[in-house]
Formats: C-alpha cells, sequence, structure tokens
C-alpha cells in the first residue's frame, strides 16, 4: 500500500573517499583499479532489489558538478548516503563541519530524507569508527544506521544499498523515537486503529483466529500453531497484562512491533502499516480514503448489499448491551478508528431513534444510506477509516452508481432503492411535521424537539409493493424569488405542502407547480397538512382539488400525526418516485379500461373457432395480455389516490 514508486539514493562525501568505487563495486562484483571521476547514474531494476522496487544511485564529484547541481541532487533524492573513510580523521570530522550540516541547510532542520553514514576502506583499517560514529548519530536524528565496508574486498557493499533502500522504505523516524526506545505517538495511535479493526469480536484481545486473520490480511499466511504460542510466550515474559485470556492485548500488540523495531525487522511493522492505508508519515493515503468513483450526470450513488452487510456487522459488533441501539458511548466508541465523530446532535431528528434519543439500527442504516446519496466522497473515507478493505479489496463494492435517470424514464420504471423527495411550502404550513412524520413521530413528540437542532433531512425506509425502499425527505428553503437552483430542482418527487387552515397558503404551492414543475418530469404531489382541523376556502382561483384535476396530478392528499401519523403519504410519494411517468401511466389506465370493453365484446366470439377466424383468436390473445398489464397499471394508480 506505499505510495513510494522507486528509490533514489545520492552519494556525497569528500573527494578521494572511495564513492565512485563503492558504486562499481556493486554493479561489477569486483574492485575496479581504473576508477572515474565520477560514475554515471545507474538505475537497478525492481525484480533484482531485495525489495523489488526500481533504485536509482546517483554518484556526485565535485570535479566534475558545481554546487548547484549538489543541491538539486540534495532535494531530488529519496535517501542520501554520506560516505567518510575509516582511515581519514578529517573525512570524519568533515560529517559533523560540513555534511550533515549542508544537508540540513538545504532540507530544513527538522527534514525528514533519512541519511547514511557509510565507512569506506575498512579494510585498511586497524580497528573500527563506531566508536567515533555513535556521538553523530545521536546528534543528528536523521541518520538512520552507520554501515562500514570495503570497495576494495566488497565488504558489506550489498548491505550499504540494502540499508538505504530499506530507510527510504521502512523509515525508523516515523514509527519509532530511539532517544525514548518507544514507538512514537503517531505509530501508536496508527496501530491501536489497526488492532480495533482486527478485534472483531470487540473484546480488547486478538484471539488465535483474529490473529491468524491478520497475519493472513498482512503476510498471506497465518502462523503455525506453535509460533503463535512462542510469540504469545514472548509477549507474556516482557510485558505485564500483554496476554488476556490467551489472546494479545493492546498493550502486548505494541510491544511486539516495538520488539521487531528494535531488533532491525522494520519491514514488519511498515507491511502492517501499509496494508492498512499508511504513507511514510503514518496519514491514510489518498488512494485509499478516496478512491476513485464515477458518477455521472442523472446517476445516484446507493450502497451495495456488501455496503449494508458491513455496517450491520459493524453496528452488532459495537451494540454491547444487545439493545438494538447505540448509546452515546457504543457510538463513540465505533467511531474510534476515525479522525472525528462524523455525525452531530441533529442526526437524532434526521433518522429514527429509540425512546433516548439512542439511534436503532434501522435509524444508522438511513444515516448511512443519506450520507451515501448526498455526500459519497464521505461515505468512501469513513468506510476507510472503519475497516472496510479488511474484509474487502476496496470500498467501491460498497458503493453502486445507479443507471442515468433518462433511462428510468424511457422505461417508466426505475431500479433504484433510494428516492428523493423535495418539500416546498410557505411558512408554517407544517413542513417539519411532514419531515418528523416520516420517522413515526406524531406532534406532540414534535412539540418537544429542539428547534436548533432540527434537521432539514429526513430518511426512512417504505414499502412499494413489498418492496422496501429508502425515502428521504429534504425540507427546501426558497428564497423570496421563490427560484430554485438545479439543485434543489433534482429530486425524484416534488411535495408541495399547505394548510388547510391558512386561506393564503395554497396559493404559494400553485405558483411553484406553475413555475417549476409544469413542464419537468417530476412526479409532483400536493399535501394538504393540518388535516385534523376543518378545511377553509383557499384564496387562489381553483381549489386544490380543482387545480390538481385540472394539470392531470393526483388528488391532494390530507395528512395529520396529531396522534397517529397518516403514512399513506410517505407510501405514495415513495410509488410516485418509483414509477415516474404519473401522466404515461394515466394514459395507460385509459387503455386498460378501453381493453376491457373490447373484451367483454369478444366473449361473443366464443366458438365460432373457425380457420378464417383465428385472427380475432390472435387479437384476443393479445387483448388478454394487455389487459394484465393494464390491471398492474390499475394497481399502481390506485395507491397513488
Amino acid at each position: 500500500m506505499g505510495s513510494r514508486r522507486d528509490v533514489r539514493i545520492l552519494l556525497v562525501g569528500d573527494a578521494g573517499v572511495g564513492k565512485t568505487s563503492l558504486i562499481l563495486s556493486l554493479v561489477s562484483e569486483e574492485f575496479a583499479e581504473d576508477v572515474p571521476s565520477r560514475a554515471e547514474e545507474i538505475t537497478i531494476p525492481a525484480d533484482v532489489t531485495p525489495e523489488h522496487v526500481p533504485t536509482h544511485i546517483v554518484d556526485y564529484s565535485a570535479q566534475e558538478q558545481d554546487e548547484n547541481v549538489l543541491q538539486e541532487e540534495i532535494l531530488k533524492a529519496s535517501v542520501i548516503c554520506v560516505v567518510y573513510s575509516v582511515t581519514d580523521e578529517d573525512s570524519i570530522q568533515r560529517l559533523t563541519m560540513y555534511w550533515l550540516p549542508l544537508l540540513r541547510a538545504s532540507l530544513g532542520d527538522e527534514h525528514r530524507t533519512p541519511v547514511i553514514l557509510v565507512g569506506n576502506k575498512v579494510d585498511l583499517a586497524d580497528f573500527p569508527s563506531l566508536e567515533t560514529i555513535l556521538p553523530i548519530m545521536n546528534d543528528f536524528a536523521e541518520v538512520e544506521t552507520c554501515v562500514e565496508c570495503s570497495a576494495r574486498t566488497l565488504k558489506n557493499i550489498s548491505e550499504v544499498f540494502y540499508y538505504a533502500q530499506k530507510a527510504v522504505l521502512h523509515p525508523t523516524a516515523p514509527v519509532y523515537n530511539p532517544e525514548e526506545k518507544e514507538l512514537t505517538p503517531g505509530c501508536r495511535k496508527a496501530l491501536t486503529r489497526i488492532f480495533r479493526i482486527c478485534d472483531l469480536d470487540n473484546d480488547n484481545i486478538l484471539n488465535d483466529e483474529e490473529v491468524n486473520a491478520f497475519q493472513q490480511k498482512c503476510f498471506n499466511a497465518p502462523l503455525h500453531p506453535q509460533a503463535l504460542e512462542d510469540v504469545k510466550a514472548i509477549v507474556s515474559r516482557h510485558t505485564s497484562e500483554g496476554i488476556c485470556d490467551d489472546g494479545i492485548s493492546l498493550k502486548g500488540f505494541l510491544f511486539l512491533h516495538t520488539l521487531f523495531i528494535q531488533k532491525g525487522r522494520h519491514e514488519t511493522t511498515w507491511t502492517v502499516l501499509r496494508k492498512f492505508g499508511y504513507d511514510d508519515n503514518l496519514q491514510l493515503t489518498k488512494d485509499f480514503i478516496a478512491p476513485r468513483l464515477q458518477v455521472g450526470p442523472g446517476s445516484t450513488t446507493e450502497l451495495t448489499h456488501q455496503g449494508y452487510s458491513f455496517l450491520t456487522n459493524l453496528f452488532d459488533k459495537y451494540d454491547e448491551d444487545c439493545d438494538g441501539c447505540l448509546n452515546p458511548t457504543e457510538l463513540q466508541n465505533l467511531f474510534s478508528t476515525c479522525p472525528i465523530m462524523p455525525w452531530g446532535p441533529d442526526v437524532n431528528n434526521t433518522v429514527c431513534t429509540n425512546s433516548e434519543g439512542w439511534i436503532t439500527l434501522q435509524g444508522y442504516l438511513a444515516q448511512w444510506t443519506l450520507t451515501t446519496l448526498l455526500d459519497v466522497p464521505r461515505t468512501l473515507e469513513y468506510l476507510g477509516h472503519l475497516g472496510y478493505h479488511y474484509h474487502h479489496e476496496t470500498q467501491l463494492s460498497a458503493i453502486q452508481v445507479t443507471r442515468d435517470k433518462k433511462i428510468d424514464l424511457e422505461k417508466r420504471q426505475t431500479t433504484r432503492n433510494v428516492f428523493r423527495c423535495h418539500v416546498l411550502g410557505s411558512k408554517n404550513v407544517g413542513k417539519t411535521s411532514l419531515l418528523q412524520g416520516l420517522l413515526s413521530r406524531n406532534l406532540r413528540y414534535v412539540a418537544t424537539l429542539n428547534k436548533h437542532l432540527l434537521s432539514s433531512f429526513t430518511m426512512n425506509t417504505v414499502q412499494v409493493y413489498g418492496q422496501e425502499k429508502y425515502l428521504m425527505l429534504h425540507e427546501v428553503d426558497v428564497a423570496m424569488c421563490e427560484m430554485l437552483t438545479p439543485t434543489e430542482l433534482d429530486c425524484d418527487v416534488a411535495c408541495l405542502v399547505y394548510d388547510v387552515t391558512n386561506p393564503r397558503s395554497f396559493e404559494f404551492c400553485a405558483r411553484m407547480y406553475l413555475k417549476h414543475f409544469i413542464d419537468s418530469k417530476i412526479p409532483t404531489l400536493i399535501v394538504a397538512c393540518k388535516a385534523e382541523h376543518p378545511e377553509v376556502r383557499q384564496d387562489y382561483e381553483f381549489t386544490p382539488a380543482q387545480f390538481c384535476s385540472r394539470y392531470k396530478l393526483p388528488p391532494p392528499q390530507y395528512f395529520t400525526c396529531i396522534d397517529k401519523v397518516n403514512w399513506d403519504v410517505y407510501v405514495k410519494l415513495a410509488t410516485m418516485a418509483a414509477y415516474p411517468n404519473l401522466k404515461r401511466l394515466v394514459h395507460m389506465l385509459l387503455v386498460h379500461q378501453k381493453s376491457l370493453w373490447l373484451e367483454e365484446k369478444f366473449r361473443h366470439l366464443k366458438g365460432l373457432y373457425t380457420d378464417e377466424n383465428k385472427v380475432y383468436i390472435r387479437l384476443g390473445i393479445g387483448l388478454v395480455a394487455l389487459t394484465g398489464m393494464g390491471f398492474a397499471m390499475y394497481k399502481i394508480l390506485r395507491a397513488l389516490r
């Protein structure tokens, strides 16, 4: 999962320390007696490097290149080898007097480019130089390691370049603090997130099955049973509470990674981190958090079965008291692997909760459905944080892009499972009650709500001919000019609301319909709110019923929620969204009624089956088929009335 595509190793150092000889000895595997002043840049293909990453080795020569070239190469390098001669005191002193300060001046005092100190000509030395070098390593944190070698005898030549490559691909600085001898805070945080994702039963312990699933994910093989027992024995010996109930605790998990790094096995920890999406700076990579998803115009985004299944399992994992709700602590724990809690207090008025305001499974899935519809990049990001990739290859398998709405209109039905209904009406006509009614909340409940925490969205499931569909209601705040933006017009069904007790409220609905919806293909339903009260005459040239008849709209739907919520409104809205071409349906109903009359006439032809009358029989079969289709349309229209 690493973002690194290649490694660029730059060799610098005083003249005569053997930089060019090191490169030539690596490439030819023999010492060159005749050495040029500088070696040309060498590229080692990925398939012959230990880490399977293309590696470029760049030589610097003060004789052939000026300081501007040196500056450019320092900035381009992914790792810098500062070469000195173990037999030359001046070259050792120049490490701290010139080369290391030069790198800081070029890259910044807090730079993250790893540095390897390379002591060449060890074959000529009487004793190692490491004692002199150790204080330098302590003073310059960017120095990853020091390798002593000999270009002449080829001693440790391949190790020099292996450690240089390793310093880039598995850097120490982001994961380990050598002074404190412990993991960095960033590394602890990342590994803690990984532990929580892998702790599938949420008991704060990785049991044998969970450890093997983790091993399979990161290293493509489970641990041998004896190896697993050996690991647990090491943890148990070195850290208290590292093993609990024969499983590895978070403390034990972090200890193991500290041990790997202290033993020089950085690659083990980095393999884990990269499998879970982390880059060299322990940030989740853009490719991991935001995989590219193409959503064409006219299409929407919904969760797939895999997406719902993952989210349901996650809910069950954190519903510790198994009451079918997530209390505030459980919800906080569920999002503990995320950078922030993505849901604010308004979520309680957007989806279903229990009487205490705790989100139910139904409400939880509805909120994810709403996020996926309105802001699919956010869903993809949080699925990444929550560990979706631990069970699936990519978050993209959790999302389906619906076909263009134009195709739905042509076919007069939709394959979508999530419908957008935009609710419009003048002030105080009952829009809030209509939205909250979708969550089965009556007027008495709505009166107790904090108006500042009300959401302009609600989402819940509605049955449409035995199929469960999601209906989103969105209260559109209409500006004084009563013009709607393309986004505000982008819906599957429109709901125009008036108040039966306010004689001036229907005029707004009529104006909005004539201005925005009369020529659109958006099905529209007019809803009369506060229907528990006597209806007053509206100050408009047509009554609501006459208006609907004139413009071939379904009759006004009366809505009340004073005690029991009139749920029919939501069924009708969802049905209209599912079968969008309502005017076409009306036409088909008329065809259906005509076919019934023809069928009645056709009954008189029984017994008249002769060769010359076969054509009538064929006509009859066609009419029966049409009648069947007409009956289906009749059922749909009946639901809309």
